[in-house]
């Protein structure tokens, strides 16, 4: 098959006939998310004349830093726990059949049919002085009056652990699918146990879908609104509750948009960073 082309239904289509069909995605892109993203965007450098002052107040407060970095930290330990929960779950799931697996997967996929609101105000209900979790620790005697597990940090970590489980749990069941079974049989007959055949086999093999799902998890983790709003303290907010504040109560659109700059670069550079370092294209077996 030539350059440029490749073949659908028997019949190859040319370079043009490509870009024509992904025409109406590349419009939707540019209309619904590159043209309002700009458009934000210059407010922070052109309102109200041209200058970088809002940009200088991101970095001239401690304060603003101080999220910065907070919203780094949660995101990075979500991504982490979420790795190590969602790991032993796609090993289930892959190496399950029948029943078992359509119970696994639809445990997995259930979350999707409510909406992050429910989730998260159900998070607090369980987290309240008088819920449910509080309720276990005293009975059991852990502890002899309510501990103040809503509005912290804490229950930030737990809600946005469990909303974003899903988006770590199937890339990683995606890598481990495609893993061929005589992989791990070839391992056993050269003399490798079952921990050994995982760590040098199963593991590498399945780092293309752990690495996605970890910067999927950690991407949206760092813009993440409606859980550290409802779970938060206002004195341990992160980016997006401080940008929806200086919109909604400040009214300061400017200021506003250059935390949304800074977010966004910030995302770009990690994204650049993860692919540079850890090369998806060889790992997934393309050629460089």
């Amino acid at each position: 098959m030539k350059a440029g082309f490749f073949e659908a239904n028997g019949r190859q289509m040319s370079r043009g006939a490509i870009l024509l069909l992904m025409a109406p995605f590349f419009a939707l892109v540019i209309f619904a998310f590159l043209y309002p993203l700009g458009s934000l965007l210059s407010l922070s450098v052109l309102e109200p004349s041209p200058t970088l002052t809002n940009y200088e107040r991101v970095f001239d407060n401690p304060i603003y830093a101080t999220v910065l970095y907070r919203t780094l930290r949660m995101a990075l330990l979500v991504s982490l726990l979420s790795l190590a929960l969602s790991l032993p779950v796609a090993i289930l799931m892959a190496n399950s059949r029948g029943p078992k697996a359509v119970f696994l997967t639809a445990c997995v996929l259930l979350p999707f049919w409510s909406s992050v609101l429910v989730r998260t105000a159900a998070w607090s209900i369980l987290l309240q002085r008088n819920g449910l979790v509080n309720e276990f620790l005293q009975g059991i005697g852990i502890t002899s009056e309510p501990l103040r597990l809503l509005y912290t940090q804490g229950a930030v970590v737990i809600a946005m652990t469990h909303v974003l489980m899903p988006f770590m749990v199937l890339p990683i069941y995606g890598a481990l699918r495609n893993i061929p079974f005589d992989y791990n049989r070839a391992a056993a007959i050269c003399g490798a146990g079952p921990l050994r055949s995982f760590w040098e086999v199963t593991l590498p093999l399945a780092m293309p879908g752990i690495l996605g799902g970890f910067i999927l998890v950690f991407l949206t983790a760092l813009g993440y609104f409606i859980t550290p709003s409802l779970l938060g303290s206002p004195q341990e907010m992160m980016i997006a509750t401080l940008i929806s504040q200086q919109i909604r109560e400040n009214l300061d659109w400017p200021f506003a948009a250059a935390l949304v700059g800074v977010l966004t670069l910030l995302v770009t550079i990690i994204t650049l960073v993860f692919s540079k370092v850890f090369r998806f294209e060889r790992m997934l077996g393309a050629r460089a």
